[in-house]
């Protein structure tokens, strides 16, 4: 493949356009592009991954879980077939950290809360019970919800704005296959993390590091 076709799959992957959009403007197969974005996503999986034992959460942080998948018949909420659980960690003004996880319980939740946060730090979370040991961490803020709205000033805007991001992220896409969800979602991450920042130099300088000699 041209370096210039790839560069404008790299342009196009960055905007956000569908895999079977953007072949029309690559002249190239619906196989041919999809491979192209899945190699593009492995190389932000990678990375951000690769940044995971040396990163750590420190100051505010919200954490909250989410579903991810589209509307199934059947039952709805936490015990619904077909959904992907995610653990999220915001640290407020700064970076997220997700997670798939295959339950919501102390035991899956803390280590992860232990391995990527810094003790000390002001947690603020709402009154799941897997969260009950986090004053023995650092300081825990309840947020407290009626209807749907927090009770008094805390909150937990920082997380809750991030599952919105993600799920209109992905909802272009129009179902994202289940064994490849870790990577859709390790993009969202990185798009997130680096909103400020040029996304195209960012993903091809990955591209380089997987294929040093492409310069």
């Amino acid at each position: 493949m041209e370096l210039n076709t790839i560069a404008h799959m790299v342009y196009l992957f960055v905007l956000g356009v569908p895999v079977y959009r953007s072949r029309r403007y690559l002249g190239v197969t619906l196989k041919t592009a999809h491979r192209a974005f899945t190699v593009f996503r492995e190389a932000i999986y990678s990375a951000t991954m690769g940044e995971l034992n040396d990163l750590a959460l420190t100051g505010a942080i919200e954490m909250d879980e989410a579903l991810f998948g589209g509307k199934r018949h059947g039952k709805r909420g936490w015990g619904s077939a077909g959904k992907q659980m995610v653990f999220g960690m915001y640290m407020r003004n700064g970076k997220v950290l997700t997670f798939p996880i295959s339950s919501r319980s102390r035991e899956e939740l803390l280590p992860l809360i232990e391995a990527h946060t810094r003790p000390g730090s002001l947690y603020y979370t709402d009154d799941w019970h897997a969260y009950g040991s986090l004053p023995v961490r650092g300081a825990h803020v309840v947020v407290r919800k009626e209807k749907g709205i927090p009770r008094g000033r805390d909150h937990l805007n920082g997380i809750e704005g991030f599952w919105s991001f993600a799920k209109n992220w992905l909802y272009q896409y129009r179902g994202v296959p289940q064994h490849h969800f870790h990577l859709y979602l390790k993009e969202i991450e990185f798009r997130f993390n680096h909103r400020d920042e040029d996304l195209f130099k960012l993903i091809a300088s990955l591209l380089v590091k997987l294929v040093p000699n492409a310069t």
